[in-house]
């Protein structure tokens, strides 16, 4: 199966479109042994960025790289496990040599090898820990390994903010940068899906990662990038969508990656021969009832306060919200409440800033709001 568009996973080559600025300069940070920290909006490319890397990557043999999900981390003791897993499983080629090297280069875990039922990974490795600290020794790892086979390891960490959302998180933090910032033959690259943890981990000074690396800000991909790519895939399939419609669904989505790559594929799997504004149109509907029992989830967990913030937001009246008109129309209580307000919903991840500016973080939300705010606002 090859389809014309992909979305909800990582972008393959095929399906990847310009990033040649930050392709080359990830390249250069990981040649160099230097960290990086990924910031943008969810959904903007991250990981399929730094998965093409690594593919482009993967002849040079003094340097190996390791991708890890940080996703399902909950405690220090959820983040050695699977911190040490996938070194010691993405430094080796065989069963035998993981085990070998657990051996030799843990000695407060034990190496557990099993038979799997996935098909992509049909021998698993676990780790179990035969005493109460070995965090220290895991954090030492991948600087043993690189030194013992000569090479340079580049360490790949998706959803790190979840580092920041632990109990103690300050204290853990400390212990990693303290680990890591020693290492000589091991470099990281960290990012994830929510923005503004990301931007307080990386970007405040009372936090312990605070300068570790080169911050790399991910801007939208431009609409002139994604016209030819979208022509071609429908192209090659004996399609037609002009420039014109594409600019509207590139508008529609705000030029998110994935909406835009989604939205594509409703309008072509639509389309017979050529595109057209209708089928445009009917594309979106398909997209907000996609979403739809999403936002109702959302909306139904929202307190009668967040949702008149919501209002003010939809209504583009943010730079105002804190003028005690504004708060009086929209019965937000107090400029104090406001501010709470915002970080609640910041962190449930309905909003996010860009400076002073309050936006949506879900492009399509908002035309999914003005189609049912009857039910909410």
């Amino acid at each position: 199966m090859n389809p014309p568009f992909l979305y909800g996973i990582a972008a393959d080559s095929k399906h990847f479109t310009d990033r040649e600025a930050e392709t080359q300069r990830l390249m250069l940070n990981f040649e160099n042994g230097l960290n990086t920290i990924i910031i943008s909006p969810r959904r903007w490319g991250k990981t399929s960025l730094v998965n093409k890397v690594a593919e482009q990557m993967a002849s040079n043999s003094d340097i190996r790289m390791i991708r890890m999900d940080a996703f399902s981390v909950r405690t220090p003791e959820d983040f050695y496990r699977i911190f040490a897993t996938e070194v010691i499983k993405q430094t080796s080629t065989r069963a035998e040599e993981w085990l070998a090297n657990a051996k030799r280069f843990l000695t407060s875990l034990v190496p557990v090898i099993s038979m799997s039922s996935d098909p992509m990974n049909p021998i698993s490795l676990s780790l179990k820990s035969v005493t109460s600290d070995y965090g220290e020794e895991v954090l030492a790892l991948p600087e043993q390994i690189a030194q013992a086979k000569g090479i340079h390891l580049v360490i790949c960490i998706d959803e790190f903010q979840q580092i920041g959302e632990m109990n103690d998180s300050i204290a853990f933090q400390k212990r990693l940068r303290t680990a890591w910032q020693h290492q000589h033959s091991v470099s990281y690259c960290l990012y994830g899906s929510k923005r503004h943890l990301l931007m307080n981990m990386f970007g405040k000074r009372s936090f312990p990662f605070y300068k570790f690396g080169d911050m790399l800000f991910l801007e939208r991909i431009p609409l002139d990038c994604w016209m030819d790519y979208i022509q071609q895939r429908f192209a090659q399939f004996n399609k037609h969508i002009d420039k014109q419609l594409i600019e509207e669904l590139y508008k529609y989505v705000d030029g998110n990656s994935s909406y835009v790559q989604q939205l594509c594929w409703l309008v072509w799997s639509r389309t017979t021969n050529e595109a057209t504004n209708d089928i445009l149109d009917e594309a979106k509907q398909d997209l907000l009832q996609q979403n739809h029992a999403l936002f109702i989830e959302q909306m139904n967990a929202l307190t009668y306060y967040q949702l008149r913030f919501i209002k003010v937001v939809l209504d583009g009246k943010t730079q105002e919200i804190n003028h005690k008109s504004i708060i009086e129309e929209y019965g937000l209580g107090s400029s104090a409440n406001v501010a709470t307000i915002k970080k609640a919903l910041q962190k449930k991840e309905l909003i996010d800033l860009d400076g002073k500016k309050i936006y949506f973080s879900d492009p399509v939300f908002p035309h999914w709001l003005r189609q049912n705010c009857n039910l909410f606002l």
